[in-house]
């Protein structure tokens, strides 16, 4: 018998707010306050706004033990670990440092210090003080959280762009099935920065609206920040990791596939993972980037796993695409979904695209049908064909 894996704690701060009171209220409110348009950020044309996704609330001053790791990605990170901390504590009272994992997903870590430092050398011929390549280093996140932590179990960054926190869990879910660990923080985080924006815009994918998902108008994405950890332990809880699918169709660099075949072979995969029916499930947060492309195959891939229709619904409007966050930013959207009965609003302009399969998209308001023992589904699709679902669900 599989060990059954449950999150129990979760740690989260986006545009919607910083902590579950905040995002929960926003999240379910259908909130788009925290999408500002801001300049500065193109090198084209500094003066060009940009919409983006900026993370609310005081993010929390670096140790000075942890100075040379000084980045807002860490800090952001540390916002999200401070909701946790009793949980967290109690973990390792329990198991001891040496028996907690973790690891996170993240595509910026700390680039827009590095930008800073570019800049600086290229106007005066030196870095500037204080600057460290390992503020910006990939790997960074998870090895900064053991270090602050005094963890000892394996620490690592998963960065596969934008499933790199969905893929997060199917590798910390592996720590505990294989022995190990007995926890694992589990999760993502990224932080707005100069070249991921200026790479979207490269392939017009952004849009200085409000993006729209799903919608015969939609233009493109906006960026977002944030983060979201999970503990994860095989300790009983409220909510249980019931389901990972993945699959890589690397059918192109930057587009999917167009019929969305493996976003499909994902989802069955997570179904075929928890030994559910598509019936089972209660509700699908979509990738939803409100690209051309991702969203027509997102939507037939969709109408063919569940024949019979799902009721879904894509949060991106909410806080920008979190990119290596977004996984772990949606699976919480999921989590909080469980826990308060609600479902999160689909916020768009309501002209649906005639040349896609229509889905069944949240309105305002509304709740779950089923009463007792509901599932959610998440989904995230990135670059190069990389495709992760997650399935999360009530105790049972």
């Amino acid at each position: 018998m599989k060990q059954r894996v449950y999150l129990s704690a979760l740690g989260i701060v986006n545009a919607l707010g910083c902590g579950i009171d905040e995002v929960t209220l926003g999240l379910f409110a259908g909130d788009t306050g925290g999408m500002v348009l801001e300049e500065g950020w193109l090198s084209a044309n500094a003066a060009s706004l940009v919409r983006v996704g900026r993370a609310r609330g005081i993010l929390p001053e670096m140790p000075t033990a942890f100075t040379g790791l000084n980045c807002r990605n860490n800090r952001i990170l540390l916002c999200a670990l401070g909701q946790i901390e009793k949980s967290v504590d109690d973990a390792l009272a329990r198991y001891g440092r040496a028996r907690i994992g973790v690891v996170l997903g993240s595509s910026t870590t700390g680039m827009a210090e590095g930008e800073l430092a570019i800049a600086a050398h290229r106007a005066n011929g030196a870095l500037p003080p204080g600057y460290n390549y390992l503020q910006q280093e990939i790997g960074m996140p998870a090895v900064f959280l053991a270090r602050y932590l005094g963890l000892g179990g394996p620490a690592y960054t998963v960065c596969t762009a934008c499933t790199s926190s969905a893929k997060a869990f199917a590798s910390a879910r592996n720590l505990l099935r294989h022995g190990f660990c007995d926890a694992v923080l589990v999760g993502g985080v990224d932080s707005l920065c100069r070249i991921t924006i200026n790479g979207f815009t490269s392939l017009e994918s952004t849009t200085t609206e409000l993006t729209n998902p799903m919608s015969r108008n939609r233009r493109g994405i906006n960026i977002g920040e944030g983060a979201a950890i999970f503990l994860m332990s095989s300790d009983e809880a409220a909510i249980e990791l019931i389901g990972i699918g993945e699959s890589s169709d690397a059918h192109h660099m930057s587009a999917p596939h167009p019929d969305g075949l493996g976003a499909e072979l994902a989802m069955r995969a997570a179904l075929i993972d928890a030994s559910l029916a598509p019936s089972a499930v209660d509700y699908l947060n979509l990738h939803a980037t409100a690209t051309p492309k991702n969203d027509e195959m997102e939507s037939r891939a969709v109408s063919r796993v569940f024949p019979d229709g799902i009721t879904s619904s894509g949060t991106k409007p909410l806080t920008g695409h979190t990119l290596g966050a977004a996984g772990a930013t949606e699976l919480a959207f999921c989590w909080l979904t469980l826990q308060s009965g609600r479902l999160p609003p689909h916020i768009w302009d309501g002209q649906a695209d005639p040349d896609l399969p229509q889905l069944e998209l949240v309105g305002a308001e509304q709740s779950f049908v089923r009463g007792a023992a509901r599932v959610c589904m998440s989904n995230s699709f990135a670059f190069g064909g990389s495709n992760a679902s997650l399935l999360i669900g009530e105790n049972r």
